[in-house]
């Protein structure tokens, strides 16, 4: 963990706004690891957000900045994951969602924010959305960025895209390890390992960071106790499906929230969720683009456009 956390300081070095990062404790003795970016503007809605697997607050170095710059944005580390505690989670899929969702909603109380705008990318994306289904009124935008887990298996084979090459490396070495056991497995060659599989990554946030910045953090990140790990692949069919679809869910969110959709335009996931959603919440905002030149990762891919349609949004809230 001092290792992530030297990392770590390094990213956060970055941001020019006024920030701080501090562990808020919850009542099951649970602590989120939470950065929050200009707490002194209080006056409009903030922005919280919420990273994907195996990610943390650090990859979020691109937007911090642009989007704090006219309310408060808070981000944190989902519980299982970054600096955050590492807990057992259930074994039923269920229950390991409910574990995550309960955590938002202890962290979102013990910070005192009574609503916010709402926005998770890929696994983020997926929790933002169960979330909002158990805690509408404390959501008054939601922002899937790239969300995993919406729609189920197509029972035809020729329907399912075909993951990134990556994702079928990791697959084939691990069969029915956790999903980063490989990673850890490797020790100190660890790095060396995340490396190859991830060049991308790398690419993405060579504005800012030149070294292996980026590529020490990702690693630290998941070099842990594979607690937030564990309960995805709980929650996961294969690597792109979730056992709970979101899509069959999605109809409990009240039809008063907004929700867009923001994908990559070359992305692996499947953008025709957001036009489905769309078509089945007649009389609901709900809005879905795609940016041009971004994969998976849309927020590092093209963070000038990100953050620019992130903002947008949270200006139409106030």
């Amino acid at each position: 963990m001092s290792r992530l956390k030297a990392v770590e300081s390094r990213i956060l070095q970055c941001i020019k706004n006024r920030f701080s990062a501090q562990y808020v404790s919850l009542p099951d003795q649970n602590k989120i690891w939470t950065l929050t970016v200009s707490p002194e503007l209080q006056d409009k809605t903030p922005l919280v957000m919420v990273h994907g697997f195996g990610g943390g607050i650090g990859l979020w170095i691109q937007n911090l900045d642009h989007l704090s710059s006219r309310r408060t944005l808070h981000a944190f580390d989902l519980l299982g994951f970054g600096r955050s505690s590492r807990p057992n989670f259930p074994r039923d899929p269920e229950e390991a969602e409910e574990q995550f969702v309960s955590s938002i909603e202890q962290w979102r109380d013990q910070m005192g924010i009574r609503n916010m705008i709402l926005l998770g990318h890929s696994l983020g994306g997926f929790l933002a959305a169960s979330y909002s289904i158990k805690f509408p009124e404390r959501v008054k935008h939601l922002i899937l960025v790239d969300p995993w887990g919406f729609p189920a298996i197509p029972t035809d084979p020729s329907e399912i895209r075909s993951p990134p090459t990556w994702v079928k490396a990791l697959a084939a070495v691990l069969g029915r390890s956790n999903p980063l056991a490989v990673v850890r497995a490797a020790g100190p060659w660890g790095l060396g390992l995340v490396q190859r599989f991830r060049p991308d990554l790398k690419r993405k946030f060579q504005e800012y960071f030149e070294d292996e910045t980026i590529m020490e953090y990702i690693y630290h990140c998941n070099a842990q106790t594979p607690s937030g790990e564990s309960a995805f692949k709980t929650m996961m069919e294969r690597f792109g499906w979730a056992k709970r679809p979101m899509m069959s869910r999605i109809n409990q969110i009240p039809k008063e929230l907004p929700i867009t959709f923001i994908y990559g335009a070359e992305t692996w996931i499947d953008r025709s969720t957001g036009e489905r959603v769309k078509e089945e919440r007649p009389g609901s905002c709900v809005k879905s683009l795609a940016i041009k030149g971004a994969s998976h990762h849309v927020y590092a891919d093209q963070p000038g456009i990100f953050n620019a349609v992130v903002e947008e949004i949270c200006d139409a809230v106030d």
